[in-house]
């Protein structure tokens, strides 16, 4: 890790991309924005969870339907449109959706209605697909679950699957084999959606590669407790056996930001059966990580530290107050999942509270860790964020991060105390005029092997354009950027600085020329 090259990119989630139907979509602008990314010096595009999202729950991609699927969301129109599963007119007269935010109860019936249409072409043209079979046969190991999952919540009106009837509910073979046959078009369609999701997606990754662009996702420690990773894996999880809903559930202890903690609800794992690894959870973990690289190059894993030790808080509790740290798998899991990993990166989240022994199995299984730079100038000169306070290259360094305001909303803030806005203008050497650029500089400057800044961030917004306020449940996930922000000046000033910072990597191709004798 220490001798790769340096690299900064752009932090911006499929949903926020411009485009013509309401929410960012692995289509045309998508592909656009690989050419601004390769225009500006970037070599890297994260993004947030990709996985079917839910509008109880705010949309939120970190409590998704499931750990595999993609969010039937992104779902290009124009890319079904190209494989003649929709007609021109289809899509010429879409509502009047907001360049600027996402309008989830806007777009989740046009694009639901989009796809309803596709599959019932696909139906009327294609019998029997064996591109289609195909998909359906590499994805089996999750897809028969899922597929079987959302035909469920839509017969039983999205109620959980705690509280469908038992016999569904506990997986009886009998009772799931009548579901198959009454819902066999619901579960095809299903299918049919993941399908053109990693159809696209494949195209997605085929572009960055040519580009030399690296896909950097995230993926949630846990999962959902109403999700198909729950219902299909029940062994894998601590739930009452009577209710089936979480007996313990995941969240962090009270802290300076919280008196209460957060209580966040997902189902802890089941690491240990008898005292012994519990086999099913690790092949689970396994599939799930071998899919996770079959889509993207870096992977950072949200909440690390709840491999070495979580915090577990009893279901009946309303608050985290309650709860105890109980130790995790720690080393042994990597060490179980270093075939699931080949090839891929993976980058530990490692912010808030931690303890030496989490720096201590990070630094032992030779992970990145994070830097975020909104956190570096709220107390003195030993503060880790701070850049002179890098211990070496190996970080992931961001001005802030999907959770956090944007860095001009933080400056402009009046929360915010006025020591640690004299303490970063001190440090910049700065007047403060254009705040954001300067936490691009002091992030691009850093000894830290990659740099990723939000799309916000480079661009100057204030808070309105925040991605995500936690321990709030309304108005989130929702920002989008509008088409007109991507000039040639971003570009090149981009540019500028990634190339100043020696972060712009020797294309590929040119490195394995050989010299010429002459």
């Amino acid at each position: 890790m220490e001798t790769k090259k340096r690299q900064c990119g752009i932090l911006l989630h499929i949903s926020s991309l411009p485009g013509p139907f309401g929410i960012g979509q692995i289509g045309k602008k998508a592909f656009e924005f690989f050419d601004f990314l390769k225009e500006s010096g970037q070599s890297i595009w994260q993004f947030l969870p990709l996985g079917p999202t839910k509008e109880s729950l705010d949309n939120s991609p970190y409590m998704a339907s499931s750990a595999f699927a993609g969010n039937p969301l992104f779902i290009s129109p124009e890319g079904l449109l190209e494989r003649g599963l929709l007609k021109k007119e289809d899509i010429e007269n879409h509502p009047e959706f907001s360049e600027y935010l996402v309008e989830f109860e806007k777009v989740i019936p046009y694009q639901t209605g989009l796809l309803k249409r596709a599959f019932k072409r696909f139906l009327a043209k294609n019998k029997r697909s064996e591109e289609f079979l195909l998909f359906c046969e590499k994805h089996a190991h999750w897809l028969d679950d899922f597929s079987l999952f959302m035909a469920l919540k839509e017969r039983f009106s999205e109620r959980p699957w705690y509280q469908w009837p038992r016999a569904i509910a506990k997986r009886e073979r009998d009772a799931l084999q009548r579901a198959r046959e009454e819902l066999f078009l619901e579960i095809k369609f299903q299918r049919f959606c993941q399908w053109q999701f990693f159809s696209q997606w494949e195209l997605l990754r085929s572009r960055a590669r040519e580009l030399e662009i690296e896909l950097f996702g995230d993926m949630p420690i846990y999962v959902a407790p109403d999700s198909a990773d729950v219902w299909a894996n029940q062994e894998c999880f601590e739930l009452d056996e009577k209710t089936l809903t979480p007996k313990v559930v995941a969240g962090v202890p009270p802290d300076y930001f919280s008196k209460t903690g957060q209580r966040w609800g997902n189902p802890i794992y089941r690491w240990k059966v008898k005292g012994k690894p519990n086999e099913a959870l690790f092949d689970w973990w396994e599939r799930r990580l071998k899919h996770a690289g079959s889509l993207m190059d870096i992977l950072r894993i949200d909440h690390f530290r709840g491999f070495q030790a979580y915090w577990q808080v009893p279901s009946s509790e309303k608050t985290a107050i309650n709860g105890k740290w109980i130790r995790g798998p720690g080393k042994y899991f990597f060490e179980r999942m270093k075939d699931a990993t080949r090839g891929l990166e993976i980058v530990a989240e490692d912010l808030g509270t931690i303890t030496r022994p989490v720096i201590r199995l990070r630094e032992e299984l030779g992970l990145p860790g994070m830097k975020v730079l909104i956190f570096a100038f709220g107390s003195d000169e030993r503060n880790l964020y701070l850049p002179h306070n890098f211990e070496h290259t190996n970080f992931v360094v961001y001005s802030g991060t999907h959770d956090n305001n944007t860095v001009v909303g933080w400056y402009l803030d009046p929360s915010i105390p006025e020591y640690a806005k004299e303490r970063v203008r001190r440090y910049a050497n700065s007047d403060g005029n254009r705040i954001h650029w300067d936490f691009l500089r002091l992030a691009y400057s850093s000894v830290a092997r990659i740099a990723i800044l939000p799309m916000q961030d480079v661009l100057g917004f204030g808070s309105d354009c925040r991605m995500n306020t936690p321990s709030t449940s309304k108005g989130n996930w929702r920002w989008r950027l509008a088409k007109r922000f991507l000039t040639d000046e971003v570009k090149e000033a981009l540019y500028s600085e990634a190339r100043f910072y020696a972060r712009i990597p020797e294309p590929k191709k040119a490195n394995k020329k050989e010299p010429q004798d002459k």
